[in-house]
């Protein structure tokens, strides 16, 4: 039985079959495909497992049983995630080439983040994190940068015109303290969290605008408002820097 599956903005064609995921391959995939071997080699269990690749142009992959969606009390598991994630990537190398997007960070890379930890790409099990999955956008970059691209939508640092309606009310400045807290992030690294969080913003919206110009998914992103959704979130940002600022401190 070949089911469709919704939920990812950027790759199209994504289906289940039995217990595999086809999806289309792009000029990532033999480095995603290594990182997630590495992963598996470490005994990291939260991600898919590579199958291999079939005669269409797609590759397999495991299907991770669960849900993905916002779950409003999980933010201190995802963060316990996503450290065992970024530990397990220690010693994959660090290459630049063959990765989809490039580094949005000028700081020399550390591991290889997901870099699109949004709530579409969590799997929950019994309300609690188990795996991350859509590994396209994976690249080298910071551990603090993929934590600011994480807590861009689980903390969430945006405008409340573009949450859901049970997220408005969420005191995004705890959540990143309690994130930072569970993933051990040091005093050094909280202080440059906001100014990083300002830059990333300024980069996805030059990159999402160029993407956006080839049409396809990012096209459509754009068209459908992806780029007044950053430049909103980052005028919220700088409206409340500072109470967010005295949650990391």
């Amino acid at each position: 039985m070949v089911t469709t599956l919704q939920g990812g903005s950027v790759t199209e064609g994504v289906v289940r079959v039995g217990d595999t995921v086809r999806r289309p391959v792009s000029r990532s995939t033999p480095n995603v495909h290594a990182l997630l071997r590495h992963l598996e080699s470490r005994g990291f269990d939260g991600a898919p497992r590579v199958v291999g690749t079939d005669g269409l142009g797609h590759e397999i992959l495991s299907y991770v049983p669960g849900r993905s969606g916002f779950v409003e009390n999980a933010v201190e598991d995802l963060a316990r995630l996503v450290r065992a994630f970024h530990d397990a990537t220690e010693g994959f190398p660090l290459k630049d080439q063959g990765w989809i997007g490039g580094s949005n960070v000028d700081d020399p890379p550390e591991v290889i983040g997901h870099c699109d930890i949004t709530p579409d790409n969590v799997i929950f099990r019994d309300g609690r994190p188990v795996a991350l999955i859509d590994f396209d956008l994976a690249r080298p970059t910071t551990r603090l940068f993929d934590i600011v691209t994480t807590l861009r939508h689980w903390a969430p640092i945006a405008d409340p015109v573009d949450l859901d309606p049970l997220q408005r009310g969420l005191d995004a400045g705890e959540r990143m303290r309690l994130f930072c807290d569970a993933y051990g992030v040091p005093p050094r690294d909280r202080r440059r969290l906001l100014d990083l969080a300002r830059l990333r913003f300024h980069r996805s919206y030059q990159v999402m605008r160029t993407r956006a110009a080839d049409g396809g998914a990012w096209g459509r992103m754009w068209a459908a408002g992806s780029g007044q959704r950053i430049r909103r979130a980052a005028a919220w940002l700088d409206v409340h820097e500072d109470e967010l600022r005295a949650h990391l401190v």
